[in-house]
């Protein structure tokens, strides 16, 4: 192979297909340029704006489902192809998922000409081989405006389900999801509409996720059994999820919309969530040899173990069949709310619908009787003493998924389940390991079933690293060996969530006192006001105190200090002579005015009369529990909270700009419990191993933005962490053995070095371009201005090296802001200042490319050249005359100009607004965007690309070509909106008095349009509305008198133009005045 063969197609595109054909027996067709239209045709497309292939799609329909009439294939094609315009496309997706799933109802008469119904499979889940697997690569596919070329598109019995996006082999993936994927959403949504998977990939790494997931729940695929160490490579991935029966499977089980939140999340299962899931299968097909032992369910905090749950019980009702009745078992009222929210957020229960939530012993039972799917309780609903001969049920196809498996086996809670189902089989779900204490929990459950621990999780970035501040030791707060003792007492006191400050006080009254001395809580209190307030821009906070008194004491002593920080800050605003200080502190000041911080406390009776004798009131946080708080400005105009006024506390903390930014709690929320934007969690509570591990785990789920969790430790807790983890006695994944876990918390100076390297990877990028950061730090003046030029050009050399540097850039911040409370951070501030001018130089040249401006720029590369009077002047922000350019003398100056890359990313990016603009206003204007894709192609190719100085020039001719279209609409006698109208009805050769008449169509059609149909609120979202607008084109353009002349256009010319009229319209105008033409045109 030649060097000029080593490509993004044949290293990477190339490469994947002839994998997914040779090794995993996918049939494989390259369609660029080969690809005909018509039921004949390479892939039996009638045009490029199809992404059904409806040949395929029919022919297997009749195969899976045979003897059916022809018309009830055509009918289950229909409804499989049709969408709702109104839908989002997460919507849309959720409606092509569950028609793919369960089959699609179709309704014909038979022989006795009888109305008959019937569900047709459009797979065949259970023999993968009976299914068609075809791979597409460079597939054209045209939207509404754009056509874009998707590099492999995956399709199952026609079904485009596999969305492949492929790169160079050394290329950024995070790149390709930023630009290609969020481009392709805008401009082709609809080849996502049955998608099942999208992948990214280079060759060497791959990863995966849905149409709705963010790029941090991208994820890789290491590992095609449990057992295995794991490689990050992309063939491993393409073995784990494009063989067929894995495909399907995962396509069948392993895929859940979560609406919990509103607008639906889909959720792909990861690696360790399909190996762990299938283990536990093969353990309930095992269960009588395993005596109802189906092992423990070991997957660390924040690796989705409640999605895993939903995964394994859904499985198990649609692959195993019978009867399966799921017990969901907590031992805390939080813990099984959010549970049942989790399971009814995927659709898979609806206690309004179907009773599943027991409200007591007795209803428990009843339940229980009743052959439910599923049924959440409380073990404490295990209340009554059981003859284990009688019990609530003989049935052996109950199996109780217990969740945290290690705190509910023990006592006559415990025993009497067991005697109320003495056939039953158990898994036990936990985010912890087993200790060698807990001996119960084995006895119960068997050995684990499937382990996904810490090491595990971080590094396959299913969660985030987490970091310690041993804070408490630094201020002289720690209660060092008091430690263990308390928190032994308060794991025995909290199972009942009874008076636990009176029975800890008369118990350990001396050790008590010295953790809730008002001196030193309000020293904690200081001290966390100080820190959270400067880590700011890192996220949510969670304040872990001992008991529900000390959580309001808290909450009153940090209001207090919280005030005094604000008037610290504005004092030392009025000092400040740094404009970019200035602003960082008027945003400091105005996000710690907006903060809310609130109690969150399970509630107890006589609770108001207790927490009056210590001199506090509860009510003012009780009623925000009860009743929520109130939703913030910009939550206001979301859909999602329409005509609500608030938000119930959970919801708050969970949602990402929400200012309720500080939790003070002491048991709730400290399990089960997800909240991907909290990043510090401050521990003033003695914990003990298991409920230790689950209160940091709060801080190591994935958000966007979030580098690490980071545990501020004030009383001492964490060395007894490493203790316990000694005795940890569960076997390692990868030799079976005993062994310690590693530590799941590191030293937070370690993350000094993360940032040091992430600098590092910036300064080695700018070097080798010749444009030193430290020119920047160590210049003045003009020679510094000269220094941020030099490295914006050093990163403009093309899109890729743009792409990749913005990326190290936002690497810097995130980890710069990860370390701002170190006292070391400072050593490292120059070079983050650096990065960030030239990072945001680059960000204001995005949003401030307009062409007129750059014209002007340009020109005065001339002017300083030539010395030229000019009789005008242009004032800034009047359009520029392009005309009026020597272009030729333009060109010359270029070639000595020194930013040249800079000058031109500028004008490529101005070009691409003004480009989309005028693709919006008229959609026949392809042809500009083709040219300018070709440009942008030869500009950004590895082998062979296009000077700076021809992609100049060629941009400045497509510049004058869009100054030329621009003005054509005045130059035809018609404005902007009519010439589109116009464009979409001629055809070539037409005479002048044909041309008139066309133009006099365009201009009337429009005006019946918006005086009658489109004057309908929202009339894209009805069906009769669209069919009365379509209708309406096709009988103005039909009308002799009126319409298109009759000589010039057959009744298939009229369809085809009122289908294309349709279309724009459609598009153009969801309101009047249409939002994309100039408001001064009516």
């Amino acid at each position: 192979m030649t060097l000029g063969s080593y490509t993004e197609d044949t290293l990477v595109q190339q490469t994947t297909a002839d994998y997914l054909e040779q090794q995993l027996g996918w049939e494989s067709v390259y369609a660029y340029n080969s690809e005909d239209f018509g039921p004949k045709s390479l892939l039996g497309r009638a045009s490029d704006r199809e992404v059904v292939l409806t040949r395929i799609l029919r022919q297997k329909l009749a195969e899976l489902n045979p003897g059916l009439p022809g018309a009830a294939y055509d009918d289950a094609v229909r409804q499989i192809t049709a969408t709702m315009a109104s839908q989002t496309l997460a919507a849309t997706n959720r409606e092509k998922y569950d028609q793919m799933r369960d089959g699609v109802q179709v309704a014909f008469r038979n022989g006795d000409g009888e109305l008959v119904k019937e569900r047709m499979q459009l797979f065949d889940f259970n023999e993968p081989g009976n299914n068609h697997f075809l791979a597409v690569r460079e597939l054209w596919i045209r939207g509404d405006l754009y056509r874009r070329r998707a590099d492999i598109v995956g399709f199952v019995n026609g079904l485009p389900l596999l969305f492949i996006e492929c790169k160079n082999i050394h290329k950024n993936l995070k790149a390709a999801f930023e630009k290609n994927f969020s481009d392709y959403l805008d401009t082709i949504p609809h080849i996502f509409h049955h998608n099942a998977i999208v992948m990214f990939g280079n060759g060497q790494q791959a990863k995966i996720g849905t149409i709705t997931s963010k790029w941090e729940h991208f994820h890789e695929w290491k590992r095609l059994a449990e057992e295995e160490p794991g490689a990050v490579d992309m063939e491993t991935l393409l073995k784990g999820i494009c063989d067929k029966g894995n495909f399907l499977d995962l396509r069948e089980n392993f895929i859940l919309f979560d609406e919990s939140r509103g607008e639906p999340k889909k959720i792909l299962a990861k690696n360790h969530q399909f190996l762990g899931v299938n283990r536990a299968i093969e353990a309930v097909c095992k269960r009588k040899e395993l005596h109802g032992k189906l092992g423990v369910f070991w997957h660390t905090q924040g690796a989705g173990k409640s999605y895993s749950m939903v995964m394994f019980t859904r499985k198990v009702h649609r692959k195993l069949g019978g009867n399966f009745t799921f017990l969901v078992l907590t031992d805390r009222d939080d813990l099984d709310s959010q549970i049942y929210k989790t399971f009814a957020g995927c659709g898979v229960v609806d206690n309004d619908q179907v009773q599943c939530r027991a409200s007591s012993g007795s209803h428990l039972s009843r339940l229980l009787a009743e052959h439910k799917a599923f049924i959440f309780s409380l073990i404490q609903k295990f209340n009554q003493k059981i003859d284990p001969g009688e019990g609530y049920t003989q049935r052996d196809d109950i199996i109780v998924i217990t969740d945290e498996a290690h705190r509910t086996q023990y006592g006559t809670l415990a025993e009497n389940m067991r005697n109320a189902l003495p056939h039953a089989s158990f898994i036990g779900f936990t985010g912890t390991p087993l200790f060698k204490e807990d001996q119960i929990t084995r006895k119960v459950f068997g050995d684990y079933v499937s382990t996904y621990d810490f090491q595990r999780a971080v590094e396959d970035k299913a969660t985030v690293p987490l970091y310690y501040d041993a804070r408490g030791e630094k201020l002289g707060v720690a209660i060092g060996d008091l430690n263990e003792r308390v928190a032994e007492k308060l794991e025995e006191f909290e199972i009942d969530d009874i008076n636990v400050e009176q029975r800890l006080e008369k118990e350990l009254k001396r050790e008590y006192h010295i953790i809730t001395a008002e001196k030193r809580l309000d020293q904690v209190a200081r001290d966390f006001v100080q820190h959270y307030s400067t880590a700011w821009e890192n996220g949510k906070s969670m304040m872990v105190c001992i008991d529900k008194i000390t959580c309001v004491r808290m909450y009153n002593l940090i209001n207090s200090h919280w005030e005094e920080r604000i008037a610290e800050l504005e004092a030392g605003l009025s000092s400040t002579s740094d404009d970019q200080e200035e602003i960082y502190l008027k945003r400091q000041i105005e996000w710690m005015r907006e903060t809310r911080a609130a109690v969150v406390v399970s509630e107890e009776q006589g609770e108001v009369d207790k927490f009056r004798k210590s001199g506090l009131d509860i009510t003012p946080h009780r009623r925000l529990i009860k009743e929520g708080i109130d939703l913030s400005e910009s939550m206001r105009s979301k859909p999602q909270f329409h005509n609500m006024q608030r938000i119930s506390l959970d919801d708050a903390f969970k949602t990402d700009e929400h200012p309720f930014r500080i939790a003070i709690v002491c048991a709730m929320w400290l399990t089960g419990f997800d909240v991907p934007s909290l990043s510090t969690l401050y521990l003033d509570k003695p914990l003990k191993a298991h409920t230790l591990m689950q209160a940091i785990a709060r801080a190591n789920r994935v958000n966007e933005g979030k580098n690490n969790g980071l545990i501020v430790d004030y009383c001492g807790i964490l060395k007894h962490l490493r203790r316990a983890l000694a005795t940890f006695a569960g076997p390692r994944p990868d030799d079976g053995e005993p062994g310690g876990e590693i530590d799941p918390a590191r030293p937070e100076e370690e993350l000094l070095s993360d940032l040091a390297e992430a600098i590092s990877f910036v300064r080695a990028f700018l070097d080798e371009r010749n444009a030193p950061l430290d020119d920047i730090i160590h210049k003045t003046g003009f020679e510094r201005n000269a220094a941020i030029a030099a490295c914006k050009e050093a990163a403009n050399e093309n899109d890729e090296t743009r792409k990749r540097f913005e990326i190290m850039c936002r690497e810097v911040f995130k980890k710069f802001r990860a370390c701002i409370i170190l006292q070391d951070i400072n050593a490292y501030r120059d070079d983050r200042d650096a990065v960030n001018i030239v990072y945001k130089s680059l960000q204001q040249d995005r949003e401030k490319a307009d062409i007129t401006d750059i014209m002007r720029q340009l020109q005065h590369l001339v002017d300083e050249a030539i010395d030229v009077q000019s009789d005008t002047v242009t004032e800034p922000g009047e359009p520029y005359d392009i005309s009026k350019i020597d272009f030729v003398r333009l060109k010359q100056e270029f070639e000595r100009y020194k930013n040249k890359n800079t000058v031109v990313q500028n004008l490529r990016q101005a070009v691409e607004i003004r480009l989309q603009r005028l693709l919006q206003q008229n959609p026949l204007r392809t042809d500009f965007q083709q040219h300018y894709e070709k440009i942008v192609a030869e500009y950004n190719r590895e082998k062979d690309r296009a000077t700076i100085e021809q992609t100049f020039e060629a941009l400045l001719k497509l510049v004058q070509g869009l100054d030329e279209e621009e003005s054509r609409a005045v130059r035809e006698g018609l404005d902007e909106e009519s010439l589109a109208i116009f464009d979409l009805l001629k055809k070539p050769d037409l005479k002048g008095v044909d041309i008139k008449r066309i133009k006099k169509v365009a201009v009337e059609l429009l005006k019946t349009l918006k005086e009658e149909k489109l004057r309908v609120d929202q009339w894209r979202d009805k069906e009769a509305t669209r069919d009365a607008v379509r209708v309406t084109i096709h009988n103005f353009l039909w009308n002799e008198d009126i319409g298109l002349p009759v000589g010039l256009y057959s009744e298939a010319d009229v369809a085809q133009r009122a289908e294309d009229v349709f279309r724009h319209i459609f598009w153009a105008y969801p309101t009047l005045p249409s939002p994309y033409y100039s408001a001064s045109v009516a």
